[in-house]
Formats: C-alpha cells, structure tokens, sequence
C-alpha cells in the first residue's frame, strides 16, 4: 500500500462486502489510517479471519436485511459514539443471459448491491445528520454505464448505484455529508471466476494492460472519504486505468 497520507484517527468507519477482495483492502487502509473499522460480510467464518488479519471489528450481516444493517450501524455507533465513513461494497453475482435470469436471482442482486446501498447509508444519515457531517463511498462498476451480457441484473444494479449517488449527495449536501462512487477494476474473486480466454479478451481492452490490485483502490476511496474531499460530491471517480474512457 505504500506511505499512507491519511490519517482517520477517531473515525469510525463501515466497509460492507469486507472478507476479501476490495472490501478487506479498504478496511486494511482505514484501521492503518487510524480508524475504528468494522468490516461487514454475510460470509461469517470468512469475515472472521479477515477482520483478524487486519485488526478490525468483524460483525457477519446480510445488506439486504434492514434488522441486520440497522444492527450494525447501532453496534458501531454504540461501540464509539459515532459513525464517520460509510463504503458500500457488497455485492454477490447471479450472472446469465436475461431471458434465463429468475426473478429470484434478479432480485437477489438487486437486493444486494443496490438495496444494501441504500439500506446502509440510510441508517447512517441519522448518525450523519446529528454529527454535522459524513462520507459515504459507493462502489460502482462500467457495466452500470456500458452494459454486460449475461449481467442484466449487475448493470442494473450497478448503474442504480449511480443514480442514488447522485440522489444521496443532493438530499444530504447541506449536513455537511458527500456521498461519491468509485467505479474500480480490480482483480478480484469475481475476476478470477471468469474463464482465461475471456479474461485475455478483457484485459486487452484495458490501457494499462491489467487488473489492478485491490489495495490499487485505497487512495481513491480515502481521498473521497477525507476532509480535504468536502467539495466534492455526487462524483463518480472511475480506477479502471482507463477502461472507461
């Protein structure tokens, strides 16, 4: 990660989708930043280690679940007074083709990443609001803007992800809260799943020639989360060296 020029002491921040992959990097970034961090995951035994290699509070949740999302947001709250950084992360894959898709397997990723989206960062405005100020960071992807086949519902989703971010940053800019989106291209678990004839094809259309590593994704979200960032909101900052241009 490199010499970090963040400094988070007495923040207390939130990653969802934590266990691994981008969601375990940023946790790693906020607790080395001096950050509380709580990692969320619905993925218990996974979450568990991760928080541990890390040194973060683990709390196994499902972002689709507004008791479960309103547990955490009140452990942490309870734990330290406040809650200063939200990072929107959680996100689960039910890929096919539309006509094959279910309506559960819509729904689920739906649910997840949209709908954790929101359920999340509105039980944090009330804790946002009271403190005067706030930072929520949302994980977009291209496909929200450009479409994927066989991921009708991620796209969906994904460019949801958009829109609410734009909602949010209006609806909460005069508290004193910024809510942005970061679109990364990363490698992760989702990347490793996709065949290697594909991932050639991809890569190749990728300027920088690869993935980036998870950690690749830390200065950008921790830019977004400073005080320095205060002015900036409703963004969506792509990290995909330079897919999306």
């Amino acid at each position: 990660m490199g010499n970090l020029s963040y400094d988070f002491s007495g923040r207390t921040v939130i990653v969802t989708g934590a266990a691994r992959g981008i969601g375990l990097a940023l946790g790693g970034f906020f607790q080395q930043a001096g950050a509380t961090v709580f990692l969320v995951d619905f993925d218990a035994e996974e979450l568990a280690k991760a928080a541990g290699s890390v040194g973060a509070t683990g709390i196994a949740a499902d972002v689709s679940s507004t008791a479960d999302v309103e547990r955490v947001v009140t452990a942490a709250v309870e734990a330290t007074g406040r809650v200063d950084i939200l990072v929107n992360n959680a996100g689960i894959l039910r890929d096919n083709v539309l006509w094959k898709i279910s309506d559960e397997d819509w729904d689920a990723v739906l649910a997840v990443h949209a709908g954790g989206t929101f359920r999340f960062t509105r039980a944090c405005v009330p804790h946002f609001r009271a403190q005067g100020s706030g930072r929520v960071v949302n994980v977009t992807s291209y496909t929200g803007l450009h479409g994927n086949t066989g991921q009708a519902n991620y796209a969906a989703a994904k460019a949801g992800i958009i829109g609410f971010t734009k909602t949010a940053a209006k609806e909460l800019a005069h508290f004193g809260v910024t809510v942005n989106a970061i679109s990364p291209n990363a490698e992760t678990r989702m990347i490793a799943s996709i065949p290697d004839a594909k991932r050639a094809e991809l890569t190749a259309h990728i300027p920088m020639g690869r993935f980036a590593d998870p950690t690749e994704m830390c200065a950008a979200v921790g830019f977004l989360a400073s005080d320095e960032a205060g002015y900036i909101t409703g963004a969506v900052l792509p990290v995909d060296g330079g897919i999306s241009m």
